[in-house]
């Protein structure tokens, strides 16, 4: 024996209803936009955000380079910086400092730095020898905390004379 679905009684209001809109058709879903002046801030919040979040946490050893640069800077600027070719205009040395004490007077640094107009400085931040196995800890600090400062357009390793791979040029927004 099998049953047979007998259809729901439909009410006059439903049927009248759909009586009404049987010609209609559904209108097209477009996206929200954002007002023009809030997009910008909206879009850079957002890149700041998945930077943050999906920058992996590279273990870096003594001897390797950085290098890091925004977009909308050329390879040639990261080029010069990393020749050497900008006049460093003031040097910070982080060695021995702990890493809370580090991130604090770096951040004080850059802020003073740019505001005395500097273009490019020099941040020593150590090879990391004596980390032991835990490796350089203020050079993998160093290279997060640059990456995600608005200040800071490009970075790499010095020149061996400047401190080689314990030290970074840093080009600053003017």
């Amino acid at each position: 024996m099998t049953k047979t679905r007998t259809p729901p009684e439909v009410s006059a209001e439903t049927a009248a209803f759909r009586s009404a809109m049987r010609d209609v058709k559904p209108l097209k879903q477009v996206p929200a936009v954002a007002a023009p002046g809030k997009r910008k801030a909206v879009v850079q919040r957002r890149a700041t955000q998945s930077a943050a979040t999906t920058d992996p946490v590279m273990p870096l050893e003594a001897a390797d380079t950085l290098s890091f640069r925004r977009s909308g800077v050329r390879d040639q600027v990261l080029r010069r910086l990393r020749r050497g070719l900008y006049p460093v205009e003031d040097a910070l040395d982080l060695h021995g400092l702990g890493q809370a004490n580090a991130r604090d007077i770096l951040a004080e640094f850059l802020a003073h730095s740019r505001n005395a107009g500097s273009q490019c400085v020099r941040i020593v931040h150590g090879k990391g020898y004596r980390s032991g196995a835990r490796g350089p800890i203020l050079k993998v600090a160093v290279n997060t905390w640059l990456r995600h400062h608005p200040d800071v357009l490009a970075f790499t390793s010095a020149r061996n004379i400047d401190g080689g791979t314990g030290a970074v040029y840093v080009l600053l927004r003017a």
